[in-house]
């Protein structure tokens, strides 16, 4: 059985240990380390090599938002879970053009975080239903995110779109390969270089700018 590698960054040090004790209960999930600021999180992200992390937003010294950016200059950066008690618009945006994969609360039931990790930990966004709510009213409302997501896709090949469409419907490699008759390794070498070409570092991000786009319809 894999076992998925989590980091906790939190400055609160119960509410380390609270999700130690959560997450530590699966078995296909191990806290392997834990830090109470930003850059105590990239090193513990450094040293442990974790499948995720959960990362506060508000912490003394450097912040959650500017350690989101850094990690995610990493060569393999892990995935990046918001977990906060804030959920204002700002913030869901910010961190998922950050390069979070995901914005929870900290309300989050302890039976629903062990599933959402484990599905963080397979490459899917999550997104508390608050999270999700204030994402689709603020990025409708951006007009230069969408006219720069908009100039962003008309780089791309028409396959391409049609790749980058089913990202922002949060499919899988598998299922955009079956919408489109093509073999999933094919599908993988897509996301790659649309990755690069549009500047995104992961699905989440691309997934966010084809909803700017106007190429995936909102819910």
């Amino acid at each position: 059985m894999s076992v998925a590698r989590v980091v906790v960054v939190d400055d609160e040090p119960m509410v380390c240990v609270f999700l130690r004790t959560i997450l530590d209960s699966a078995q296909d999930l191990e806290v392997v380390d834990e830090a109470h600021d930003g850059a105590a999180g990239i090193e513990a992200v450094l040293r442990s090599r974790p499948d995720v992390v959960l990362m506060d937003l508000r912490m003394p010294g450097m912040d959650g938002m500017t350690a989101i950016e850094r990690i995610n200059e990493l060569a393999e950066p892990p995935n990046i879970v918001v977990l906060t008690t804030f959920d204002a618009d700002q913030y869901v945006l910010r961190a998922l053009r950050a390069g979070a994969t995901g914005f929870l609360v900290k309300s989050t039931p302890p039976e629903e975080l062990i599933g959402l990790v484990r599905t963080t930990a397979q490459g899917h966004t999550v997104l508390s239903p608050s999270a999700a709510r204030r994402l689709i009213a603020a990025s409708t409302d951006i007009l230069s995110a969408r006219d720069r997501a908009r100039d962003l896709v008309a780089a791309l090949t028409e396959r391409e779109v049609q790749v980058l469409a089913g990202l922002g419907e949060g499919l899988s490699n598998a299922q955009i390969a079956a919408r489109l008759f093509l073999s999933e390794a094919t599908i993988k070498g897509y996301v790659s270089r649309m990755l690069d070409k549009l500047g995104c570092v992961n699905r989440t991000q691309a997934g966010l700018l084809a909803h700017d786009a106007g190429i995936v319809g909102t819910p």
